[in-house]
C-alpha cells in the first residue's frame, strides 16, 4: 500500500508546491524577474548535489546536448521571466492555468509536425481550450487592460515552456532529470539576472519585513520541492493521472489568490477555468508526438 500511495502524495504535493509559487513571487520585494533570478540560482548547488548523488552526468556532455542544454536554459529563463511578470499583473488562478498552456501547445505543433488535423478527444480539447480561454482573457479585460495583459504575459510563458520541452527532448534521456535541471538553472540564472537589470528592477531582497524568506521559500517551493517530486512521481502515472493531478494548481492559485489577496471568482470565472483545466488533462493524454508535458511553474 505503501508503496502506491508515495508516489501519489507526490505527485499532488508537488503540483500544490508549484502553485504555490506565484503567491511568493508577489511577496518578494525584489522585482518579478528578479525572483525568478533567486529561484533558480538559490537551487542551483543542491540540484547539482541531487544529480551528483543520482549519478546523473554534469560533465562530459556531446556537443549538441551542451547546446540544446544552453538553447533550453534561455528558453526556461525567459518563460521564468514572462510568467512572473504575467503574475503580477493578474489573478493567481489565471496566472497558474495559463501558465501550464504548454500541454495544448505541444499538442498543436504536434499537429504541424504531423502534419494531420486532430481527432478523437483532440477536437474537444481543442474546444475547450479555445473556449475557456476566451472567457477567461474576456473577463480580464473586464476587469482591467492590465489583468488582460497579464494574461498574454502568462500564455506567452506558455508558448516558451512548450519550446523548452522540445528542444530539451533528447537531452532529457541522456542527461537525466536532476542534471537537465541543473544545466537548465545554470544556463538561465545569468538571462533572468541580466533582464532584471535591464527592467529596472530591485534584485538584492531585504528592502522590507519580508526580506529573503520569500525569494528562499519560492526556490524551495518551486525548484527544489515542486520539480523535485514530480521527477519522482511521473514515471509513476499515466499522461491521463498526470493531467487530472494538474487540475490541484488552478485550484490552489484561487484559493491563495483569495485569501491573500482578496481575488474574488465569479461562477463565469470557474466555469473558464474548469473548461481550459479539463482542456489541459485531454491534452495530457492527446499527444500525437508522444511527448508527455510537464507541470510548469
Amino acid at each position: 500500500m505503501n508503496s502506491r500511495l508515495l508516489p501519489l502524495a507526490a505527485l499532488i504535493l508537488g503540483n500544490v508546491a508549484l502553485a504555490l509559487g506565484p503567491w511568493f513571487v508577489r511577496l518578494a520585494d525584489t522585482g518579478p524577474i528578479s525572483a525568478g533570478f533567486w529561484r533558480v540560482a538559490l537551487a542551483l548547488p543542491f540540484l547539482a548535489l541531487l544529480a551528483i548523488a543520482n549519478r546523473q552526468p554534469l560533465r562530459g556532455m556531446p556537443r549538441g546536448v551542451l547546446l540544446a542544454v544552453v538553447v533550453g536554459g534561455v528558453l526556461f529563463a525567459l518563460d521564468l521571466a514572462s510568467w512572473h511578470v504575467g503574475i503580477e499583473m493578474t489573478r493567481l488562478a489565471n496566472a497558474t492555468v495559463f501558465g501550464n498552456s504548454g500541454s495544448l501547445i505541444l499538442m498543436v505543433w504536434g499537429f504541424i509536425a504531423w502534419r494531420r488535423l486532430p481527432r478523437g478527444r483532440e477536437w474537444p480539447a481543442m474546444g475547450a481550450a479555445l473556449a475557456g480561454a476566451a472567457v477567461l482573457l474576456g473577463r480580464s479585460l473586464d476587469i482591467s487592460p492590465v489583468s488582460f495583459a497579464g494574461d498574454l504575459w502568462c500564455l506567452l510563458a506558455g508558448l516558451l515552456y512548450a519550446g523548452y520541452l522540445l528542444i530539451l527532448q533528447d537531452a532529457r534521456r541522456e542527461l537525466g532529470g536532476w542534471a537537465l535541471l541543473t544545466w537548465s538553472c545554470a544556463a538561465g540564472a545569468p538571462v533572468l539576472l541580466a533582464l532584471a537589470l535591464l527592467a529596472g528592477e530591485p534584485v538584492w531582497p531585504g528592502a522590507s519585513a519580508a526580506g529573503w524568506a520569500p525569494v528562499v521559500g519560492l526556490a524551495i517551493s518551486s525548484q527544489l520541492i515542486g520539480q523535485g517530486l514530480l521527477v519522482y512521481a511521473l514515471r509513476h502515472f499515466s499522461p491521463l493521472t498526470i493531467g487530472i493531478a494538474l487540475l490541484t494548481q488552478p485550484a490552489v492559485g484561487a484559493l491563495a489568490g483569495w485569501l491573500a489577496f482578496a481575488e474574488r471568482l465569479t461562477l463565469l470565472d470557474l466555469f473558464g477555468i474548469a473548461l481550459l483545466a479539463g482542456a489541459l488533462v485531454l491534452a495530457r493524454t492527446s499527444q500525437p508526438a508522444g511527448r508527455p508535458a510537464r507541470p510548469n511553474g
